[in-house]
Parts: C-alpha cells; structure tokens; sequence
C-alpha cells in the first residue's frame, strides 16, 4: 500500500509554518508517514531553508502527480496563491500573509475534495491577519467547513496514547461553540447542536481504533448547575442531548463538572469528551500536551489536521529552532485517518 499524499499548507508566512516545514521536509519522519506536498509559496521556503542553512530542495510544481520524487531533503510546493506573500512583514500582521494563508488552504482543500490528494494538515494561519485582507472568517475551520459545504462540523483536540493519557487510542475533545465570545455561549447552546458533536466525537473516536467510544459532556456550569442553583442549562439542554445519544446506541454519560471530568478521561475512564465552549476543552488539553495536541476538524468530507499551536510570532523567524512534535503527530493523525475514507 502507498503512503498517502498528505497536502501540508504553509499557513501564515509571516509566522512558523515555512520554518515547520523546511524543518519536515528536511528530516526523514515525515516520509516514513505519507508522501508530502507544500501548499505555499516557494521563496518563503527557501528563505526559511537558508535561515535554517539545510539546504532543501524546492520544486515547484503545477499539480500532484505520482511521477514526483517524495525523500528527505526535496520539497514539492505548489503555489495557487493570489498574493505576494514573500514581500509580507515576518512576525507581523500582514493581508498579504492572510491572503496567501487563505489561498493555500482552499487549493489544498479543492485537490482533496477532487481525491488529487488523501489528506491535510495545516501549519498555523492568524484570524487578524484574515481578517486585514478581506477574509470574513474565524479561522480554518469555518473556512474548511463551508468550503466543503457542510453545517454540522466540529472542532476537536486530539491527544495520542501515553504516559499522560491513559484511553487505549488516546483523547479527544470537541467543542459545542468555538470562536465566539463567552457572553454568547449559554444563548448559542441548544439540545441538537450537543447531540450532533456527541455524534461526531463519536464516529471520530471509533476510526482511530475505539470500537465503543466511551464519551463524556461537560456541563456548562460550576458543579453541573448543582440541581438548578448555578444555572438550568444542564437539565433544560445538555441532558436531553444525552439521552437522545444514548437512544441512538451511543456510550454517552453527563453531564458532569467539567473540573473532574477531564481529570476522569485522562486517567482512561473516557475516550472522548464535549466540552461546551473553547477554553473549557483548550486549557486543559494544551496543559496536558501543548507540543503533542493534534486538532482534527469533524464533519468533513475530507480528512484535516493540524498542531494546536498558533503562528508563534515570538520565536518565529529567529534562531530558535521550532518544536515539530505538534505537526508531526497531526501528520499522523491525518494518515491513520485517511486509510478510513471510503474509496481510498
């Protein structure tokens, strides 16, 4: 069987993800995984090559095709992009780096929809940068989702199996809200979006191995409600979604406070876990794992990952070198899930 034809989108130019990417390209893990193709802009890399001094080799190609070379020190890049992004600002907010970060990411998305390639994992792009150049979206994956013409979809982190996670084939993590303020979250839940990331979480679980994902759902508030006192979100929203999970034939339990819940999950009592806004599932799981945390989108036709980390305008485009741990296991990820596509 060969390996899968993994698109890896360059992100923002102006943060990490050419200096990912060189480094990837450069090493020999990577092409042990899939065979890799840059969406992104060829002169950035190269300039991220001669900063790194690894001397890549980058080819710049029209499309994706069998007939390329996939080894450790070559580079396929395609480059769709509208923008000059290799004139953008390193480190800073540019609209020519959001452009370029938008470009790559619906080129890539258009070549997996059309099976040019198996899947994607993306380095990092920045909401404000997106939003200088015209871009009216929050981030990847309201892009990925309405690129692939889908409403139900999900954001979840991804842990893999180790010392730190106990569940056989490691925890996730889907979020009901996302990109939105917390003022807004109790008037966004609602009984069916709840199920529907239940469900999603679910399916999810069971390709990377969990036969009966095990799932749990945070409540909204402290001590889920304690019976009405904090709030009535729990028993007017959050516990009819569970039952109607658990009608379906899912393994669903909740919801309980989210405070000792992820502390459950990790230590194997769960495979996966709705959290009901952004920061309830973040701030754990990046405490758990920042370099290792893999964000996988639900709800596609298609197969997306990528670090859990941000563009790193810090240390981005300096001599510090870049930890690959985050990247390398969204890679993984994305592999081990395109083998369970259909017609693949």
């Amino acid at each position: 069987m060969k390996l899968p034809l993994i698109a890896l989108t360059m992100g923002d130019v102006s943060g990490i993800g050419p200096q990912l990417l060189d480094l990837l390209c450069r090493g020999s893990e990577i092409f042990q995984i899939c065979r890799p193709v840059v969406y992104g802009n060829a002169a950035v890399l190269r300039r991220a090559s001669e900063l790194s001094g690894s001397r890549l080799q980058t080819r710049e190609i029209e499309s994706v095709s069998d007939n390329l070379e996939f080894q450790s020190g070559i580079a396929n890049c395609i480059d769709r992009g509208k923008s000059d992004v290799a004139d953008a600002v390193p480190c800073e907010i540019d609209a020519r780096a959001g452009q370029g970060a938008y470009d790559y990411l619906v080129s890539a998305i258009d070549d997996c929809l059309s099976r040019k390639v198996d899947a994607i994992t993306t380095a990092p792009l920045n909401k404000e940068s997106l939003r200088l150049a015209g871009i009216d979206y929050p981030g990847h994956t309201e892009i990925l989702a309405d690129r692939c013409g889908v409403a139900d979809f999900g954001m979840m982190l991804y842990l893999p199996h180790g010392t730190a996670i106990q569940p056989p084939v490691g925890l996730g993590i889907v979020h009901t809200t996302l990109h939105t303020s917390i003022a807004s979250v109790p008037g966004l839940l609602n009984t069916d979006a709840i199920f529907e990331k239940i469900r999603l979480i679910s399916g999810l679980m069971q390709k990377m191995g969990a036969v009966q994902p095990r799932v749990a759902v945070c409540a909204l508030n402290p001590h889920a409600g304690e019976h009405g006192l904090f709030g009535d979100e729990e028993a007017q929203i959050i516990a009819p979604a569970v039952e109607l999970a658990i009608q379906s034939g899912l393994d669903v339990t909740g919801p309980l406070p989210a405070d000792t819940l992820i502390r459950r999950a990790v230590h194997g009592e769960f495979d996966a876990v709705v959290a009901m806004y952004h920061d309830q599932g973040h701030i754990p799981f990046k405490l758990l794992g920042f370099d290792q945390a893999v964000n996988i989108t639900l709800g596609l036709p298609i197969v997306r990952t990528s670090p859990s980390h941000g563009t790193a305008f810090d240390i981005a485009w300096s001599d510090i070198v870049p930890d690959t741990r985050g990247i390398i296991e969204a890679i993984k990820a994305a592999a081990k899930l395109s083998h369970k596509q259909p017609d693949r």
